[in-house]
């Protein structure tokens, strides 16, 4: 269902949203400080909405809630079947809504709602996906002794899961750790990022909606400094799945280890795209413009680093400027609208201070024009980083915003030692007709997933995730039920009479 966005709701919407509370124990209730914060529109700076503001007694009584729903509560002893009801209808519930959850997640977040909406379809599909994992591949193995011993695996719930997400297409990835994490058997306390609320809370109704036991998923709204810390060091928290930026992750690590906790860790990116001569240059064209422009520019797997070979750099950077000056930049709810505003002032700032960063190290700039009836928003124009050197800080640091340095190169060899000489390695993209070239780049590339000849697709079956500073662990597939959100139990049994010594007969 595709509904069109009016004017009338373009212009007033923000006025008419509700303020937020905590969800805890099947409730929608207040911080008990009584605290809340302002939630700005990116559009146009103006308050959304207060989100109640949780704190240490918030978190606290969210982890017994969910202590007591996994331990003493149906959800700890609910048989595979009805469990996995629950999880199938909190998928339909999200197809019944998933116009109003594109239209807050864009009002929240400033991305455009025709991409957003297709988020929101994935994200009914995370719990899908995972109902068919859990109910289908969860299973342990046999390992028989001749005829000694039947020893046999079982994978166990872990308890109380904390996962802490950031405000970058925030529903679908709440959701890709949420539907894991009660599929297999699991309570949660989530705690989104304070500057994208409106779709968790969303995701609260529904899920209160679905009927799911109380005290099964709660949400606490508020900032990393406190509601996170608490989160991440309560005993009885058993693990913290985080999406994010890599100083909190580290962070997050050394704050779990006192409890030791599992920690899974997905956190930025700097990843090249590398165009060799034989490419397809007009299908990497526009996987290179997706790639770094979409999401407005806020997606740890952008390509923010591409590569051209010298014997096509010209003409591709010719027709990187082309199609630079005609995306369209614009209102949100637009469905036209190609690039929208970033999340908030502060990193509206960031972003720009890069660029300025960048005029210094010696690039050229070229950009877009933002249009002067949306200069109350947080817009940074899609911008490119002509002439750059690999050893810039705008191609080091994670920028986080539609930026795109160009680096020409030469040889397989240079290429690669620059694609590596970085300290991320979440993602990378190769184009060219010589495959097995790709497959010695893709090889040697310091990524945790490549892409040849392909823009960035998903795949719910393969392990999501990076090496180096892009993160420990892995997402997706048998992957997360498997590795993160349960724990193998070898059982043995015997089935003969074997040898045990007799000390002291």
């Amino acid at each position: 269902m595709q509904v069109q966005v009016t004017e009338t709701q373009k212009n007033h919407v923000h006025k008419q949203v509700a303020n937020v509370k905590l969800y805890i124990n099947g409730q929608f209730v207040d911080s008990k400080s009584d605290a809340s914060f302002e939630n700005k529109n990116p559009f146009t700076n103006e308050i959304n909405n207060y989100i109640a503001e949780g704190r240490e007694a918030d978190i606290n009584q969210a982890v017994l809630s969910a202590k007591e729903a996994f331990e003493n509560g149906p959800w700890g002893k609910m048989k595979l079947k009805e469990r996995m009801k629950y999880i199938n209808r909190i998928a339909d519930l999200i197809d019944e809504e998933i116009e109003e959850i594109a239209f807050l997640e864009s009002l929240d977040t400033g991305l455009p709602i025709s991409q957003t909406r297709n988020q929101t379809a994935r994200a009914a599909e995370n719990f899908r996906f995972y109902a068919r994992m859990v109910e289908t591949k969860l299973h342990g193995e046999s390992y028989p002794m001749d005829d000694e011993f039947i020893n046999y695996t079982v994978y166990k719930p872990l308890g109380v899961i904390g996962l802490i997400t950031p405000w970058n297409a925030p529903f679908m990835l709440e959701t890709w750790k949420v539907a894991p994490a009660l599929a297999t058997g699991n309570t949660v306390v989530l705690k989104p990022a304070e500057l994208s609320p409106l779709t968790a809370n969303k995701l609260a109704e529904i899920i209160h909606k679905a009927k799911v036991p109380d005290g099964v998923f709660n949400v606490v709204h508020g900032f990393g400094e406190t509601a996170g810390a608490t989160l991440v060091a309560h005993p009885n928290v058993k693990a913290i799945s985080f999406t994010g930026e890599t100083t909190t992750g580290s962070t997050i690590i050394k704050n779990s280890a006192d409890t030791l906790k599992k920690t899974s860790m997905e956190l930025g990116g700097k990843s090249p795209l590398i165009v060799f001569d034989d490419a397809d240059l007009e299908r990497a064209l526009d996987a290179a413009i997706w790639g770094i422009f979409s999401f407005n520019g806020e997606r740890c797997t952008s390509n923010s680093r591409v590569f051209l070979h010298k014997n096509i750099k010209d003409q591709f950077v010719e027709k990187l400027k082309a199609r630079v000056a005609n995306i369209k930049i614009g209102d949100p709810m637009d469905a036209s609208t190609e690039l929208g505003p970033l999340i908030e002032k502060g990193h509206y700032n960031k972003v720009k201070k890069y660029i300025e960063i960048a005029k210094q190290e010696g690039c050229e700039v070229v950009q877009g024009v933002v249009p002067e009836n949306v200069k109350a928003g947080n817009f940074v124009p899609p911008t490119l980083l002509l002439n750059a050197k690999n050893d810039m800080r705008v191609c080091q640091e994670e920028i986080f915003g539609p930026v795109m340095a160009v680096i020409e190169f030469e040889t397989d060899e240079e290429v690669l030692h620059m694609a590596n000489d970085v300290s991320y390695g979440l993602a990378g993209f190769v184009w060219t007709k010589d495959l097995k070239r790709a497959h010695r780049m893709a090889d040697a590339i310091e990524a945790g997933m490549l892409w040849i000849n392909a823009q960035n697709v998903r795949d719910l079956r393969i392990p999501f995730g990076g090496m180096k500073d892009s993160g420990i662990g892995r997402e997706g597939g048998h992957y997360a039920i498997f590795e993160f959100y349960t724990e193998p139990k070898v059982v043995h049994v015997a089935i003969g009479d074997h040898h045990i010594p007799q000390f002291g007969k």
